[in-house]
């Protein structure tokens, strides 16, 4: 597998190139603004890119979506409720192939209801519900901290501790992270109850 990680846009964006090799099937994750390296990024491995996988549609993750396709041709995939043109829409459990590579697809509603985590590999693209040391923001448009908490706290922190974290942000100490380091020093994947977890947001 192929992996590129590359900082974009005026948000700390991270933009994932991910592909089955070198030269092979492709999958853009996240296109943001400032998409010209990753395009360069295409271009100098020789992959195809057959999806831009959307983890959620706030205008920093979806920004470069009509580039990268008029340059690709891939097709625009995302949770079937996203508000967004998509040529695949996908729900919790569904699956995309590019080549040898296969993502699948966990949903986790809170920073929006059409967020999703994208797994792949022994990685996570997590967009912007967990970040390297936080999570995302629930005061935005369709935000919910009570779905926020179900996929936190029901959902993450039952996945495999060895899953390298890929956040749509670089906003922790270090631009990755596994899931395993998230549960021990992430401070909002500590055990509480809705109610506490609720309160904590509030704070």
């Amino acid at each position: 597998m192929l992996l590129d990680q590359f900082r974009v846009g005026p948000y700390l964006n991270f933009t994932y190139l991910v592909a089955d090799s070198e030269g092979g099937d492709a999958v853009v994750i996240d296109p943001s603004f400032g998409i010209e390296p990753v395009l360069r990024g295409i271009d100098s491995r020789g992959v195809k890119v057959r999806y831009i996988l959307n983890t959620h549609s706030h205008r920093d993750h979806v920004a470069g979506n009509d580039e990268v396709r008029s340059r690709t041709g891939a097709k625009i995939v995302a949770h079937r409720v996203a508000p967004l043109g998509q040529d695949v829409s996908v729900d919790d459990g569904d699956a995309i192939s590019a080549g040898r590579l296969r993502v699948e697809v966990l949903h986790t509603p809170g920073h929006t209801q059409d967020s999703v985590l994208y797994l792949f590999e022994g990685h996570l693209a997590t967009g912007d519900t967990l970040f390297v040391g936080e999570c995302g923001r629930t005061d935005l448009p369709g935000g919910d901290p009570s779905e926020l908490y179900d996929s936190l706290l029901h959902r993450v922190v039952r996945l495999d501790d060895a899953l390298v974290v890929l956040p749509g942000h670089d906003y922790g100490a270090t631009p990755t992270s596994t899931i395993g380091r998230e549960k021990r020093e992430n401070f909002t994947l500590q055990p509480r109850t809705r109610e506490e977890f609720l309160q904590f947001l509030r704070e």
